[in-house]
């Protein structure tokens, strides 16, 4: 796996691009959610799919059930885009947003929509503005819940998901009083990770 690490000017690149992202997928889900929305510093690794649960365990240190939106993403670059949030703070989320969520808060349904809302501000902010940023244009498929109340080992199963490797961008956005809390996943296979590459040298060289 040793040509598709990041380097440290690659790694640092990413970061930044994060960064613009997250910035412009907070202030949508701040209008979605009607709260304030914070931010932390974005962390990049690449590991397999098989270690991306514990990766990603030890990164945020979720020790609980996660609720799991995938949606893939395709230019020339291409993979799938996860959100993932601990179960419990869903059903707080739930409780902030007015209708049509309001008035059955707590049922799965409700919750499922939302976490679908989230997903699609999310993705579509974050993965957009990184293609973007690397001259890319992305189209997107439909999100689908890749589960509720399920383990992190179980978001990552390889016959769930067809990528072998995890770029895990440690993507963090919190509601102010950290009841919520979601994080960003890009999934790739190899090829895709080696374009990330060259778009990123071709990004640094043109500084």
């Amino acid at each position: 796996m040793r040509d598709h690490v990041l380097n440290e000017d690659q790694r640092d690149a990413l970061q930044e691009i994060a960064n613009l992202a997250m910035g412009q997928a907070a202030t949508r889900l701040a209008r979605l959610l009607d709260t304030f929305i914070e931010l932390s510093v974005p962390r990049v690794r690449v590991v397999r799919v098989e270690e991306a649960a514990q990766a990603l365990r030890e990164m945020t240190g979720i020790d609980e059930t996660v609720t799991a939106v995938r949606q893939g993403f395709r230019s020339d670059i291409k993979g799938e885009a996860l959100v993932i949030c601990r179960s419990s703070g869903v059903g707080n989320l739930c409780s902030l947003v007015n209708d049509p969520y309001i008035h059955s808060a707590y049922e799965s349904v409700s919750q499922t929509e939302l976490m679908f809302d989230v997903a699609n501000v999310l993705t579509g902010a974050c993965v957009s503005c990184i293609m973007n940023q690397l001259d890319r244009t992305p189209i997107f498929s439909a999100p689908g819940l890749l589960g509720e109340k399920i383990a992190l080992e179980d978001v990552f199963q390889a016959d769930v998901l067809a990528w072998k490797l995890a770029l895990l961008l440690e993507v963090n956005f919190a509601l102010e009083d950290q009841t919520f809390r979601a994080h960003l996943v890009m999934l790739m296979a190899e090829d895709s990770i080696r374009r990330v590459h060259e778009a990123l040298n071709a990004l640094l060289s043109s500084l």
